[in-house]
Order: C-alpha cells, then sequence, then structure tokens
C-alpha cells in the first residue's frame, strides 16, 4: 500500500472520529454518562496515529489545499513518477526537494508534539490557568504553523518543478480528474 494512500486513510479516520465524537458526544458536552467513550478512545488512538505520522516528517493531510489545487506534493509526485513521466532531471530535483522537506519537518514536527505534550500537562498537573493555557496554545499552534508552512512550501517549490501537463496528470492520479 502507498505511503500516501496510508496517509490519506489517517486523516479521513482522524476526520471521521472527530465527526462521530461531536455528534455522540452532544457537539462536546461531557456529560457524565454520555455515550461517548468509546467514541473518546477511538478519538484517543487516532490522536496516538496522527502523532506517529507527523513524527515521521509526513504532512497528515496539512497540505492538502494545496494538493487538491495542483501544487503537488514532493512525496506523492515521486510516488506517480511514471505516470508523470518525470525526467531524469526531475526526479533528482523533487527528490532533493522531499529530502529537503523532510529535513525541515521532523523537527519542525517533533516541537510540535512536545508543545501539544505541554499543553495536556498543564491539565494533567492540574496546574491550567488561563496565562499558562494562553501561552501553551499560542506556543502549540506557532508550531502547528511552522509544521504546516514546511510542507505547503514543499509543494509550492515542487510545482515549479513540473511542467502544466505533469500537474494536470498528477491531479487526475490523486484527486480523481
Amino acid at each position: 500500500m502507498s505511503r500516501s494512500i496510508i496517509v490519506s486513510a489517517i486523516v479521513v479516520g482522524v476526520l471521521g472520529t472527530f465527526a462521530v465524537v461531536a455528534a455522540q458526544s452532544g457537539h462536546g458536552s461531557h456529560e457524565a454518562g454520555s455515550s461517548a467513550s468509546p467514541a473518546h478512545r477511538r478519538m484517543q488512538a487516532a490522536l496516538e496515529e496522527r502523532n506517529g505520522v507527523l513524527a515521521q516528517g509526513l504532512g497528515a493531510g496539512l497540505a492538502f489545499p494545496a494538493d487538491q489545487n495542483y501544487y503537488p506534493g514532493p512525496l506523492h509526485v515521486l510516488e506517480l513518477k511514471d505516470v508523470l513521466r518525470l525526467t531524469a532531471q526531475q526526479e533528482r530535483q523533487v527528490e532533493a526537494l522531499q529530502t529537503a522537506m523532510f529535513t525541515a519537518s521532523r523537527p519542525a514536527s517533533k516541537r510540535l508534539l512536545e508543545s501539544e505534550t505541554r499543553l495536556r500537562r498543564l491539565f494533567a498537573d492540574g496546574i491550567a490557568d488561563e496565562p499558562r493555557v494562553r501561552a501553551a496554545t499560542i506556543e502549540t499552534e506557532r508550531a502547528w504553523a511552522e509544521v504546516r508552512l514546511v510542507h505547503l512550501f514543499a509543494h509550492l517549490k515542487t510545482r515549479a518543478v513540473l511542467s502544466e501537463e505533469q500537474r494536470r496528470l498528477y491531479h487526475e492520479a490523486r484527486w480523481g480528474g
């Protein structure tokens, strides 16, 4: 199974889990005796899986706005290199972009996951207050933006390597016409 299919399945699973949790829990209600407990366990499992994907430097759907609109990512371009009929030079360029993306995204993802952990610890340790939660949330959102930008910028650079026809073929292969 290709990495892109796995990542797409994880993203769909996480989004589906969020929808199930919202539906079962009354859109965020945490009432005693709620039937959301199994859904919360599924959501936790999906979050752990997402975190594993992010730790590998993968985007976990963060660059979908680019990918869906003719800005392909290097990982998926290399997966589709035969369909796209990449030249040897293009393949080397895209491989270099992928290497650069992973070189930047892995440490950025590590910082993101660490900031998420610090935010959770505030509550787990019983020391959450408005200033701490505000600071931890801002730090976490900055980390999310950093990871997302790494992936979006890789899509921008990859697009420039491909011809218009290759971008069209990519879009058809990934998104169906």
